[in-house]
């Protein structure tokens, strides 16, 4: 008994991969802004029992603004994250990857919006980091910012230039197939 495993197969599990991905980083973020407007709003002690068990309560005994600001840096990454996540999602759940004709347009702009959205991560996630390292100079008690979610930020510019290469390949791909197309 021989088992092959087509890309179809391949597809659908990549595809539901994609959705598990997509639920969690909706739920680190969903997690990430409640505990911000919890904070604020209602129970400022809610910093100290913060999502992912972090404790910025010394943060926000540093100052309000400050607390303001390092939560937007952190759910502005969360958010671009499940966004990503919801591009990719929508592209496998639309059907728009034509196997029979891989390079084309829709795919150009689906890798160009990935990379785009790559390049915000990677440059939200350097200035959070940045800013957290400043306030730590400061002398506030931070968490690392691999437990903020703001790390990585020189791996997810790697993930942009990559991705804007192979756009550039596919846009050479859809010119020489259109070409191919216009000889027969």
């Amino acid at each position: 008994m021989e088992i092959k495993i087509t890309t179809k197969h391949l597809l659908t599990v990549l595809t539901v991969i994609v959705w598990i991905i997509f639920v969690g980083v909706c739920m680190e973020a969903g997690g990430f802004l409640f505990n911000m407007i919890y904070t604020l709003a209602i129970n400022p002690q809610g910093a100290e029992f913060f999502w992912n068990h972090l404790n910025l309560l010394s943060l926000y005994q540093f100052g309000k603004s400050h607390f303001i600001t390092e939560m937007a840096l952190i759910n502005i990454v969360a958010l671009l994250r499940a966004i990503m996540f919801f591009v990719i999602v929508k592209f496998l759940y639309d059907k728009k990857l034509d196997l029979s004709k891989p390079f084309n347009m829709e795919m150009r702009r689906f890798i160009l919006i990935i990379g785009y959205i790559a390049l915000g991560i990677s440059f939200f996630s350097v200035w959070g980091t940045n800013y957290t390292d400043w306030l730590v100079s400061k002398g506030v008690t931070m968490p690392g910012i691999h437990k903020l979610r703001i790390a990585g930020a020189d791996v997810w510019i790697f993930m942009s230039v990559v991705l804007f290469v192979i756009a550039q390949i596919f846009k050479r791909g859809i010119e020489i197939q259109s070409e191919n197309e216009l000889t027969v």
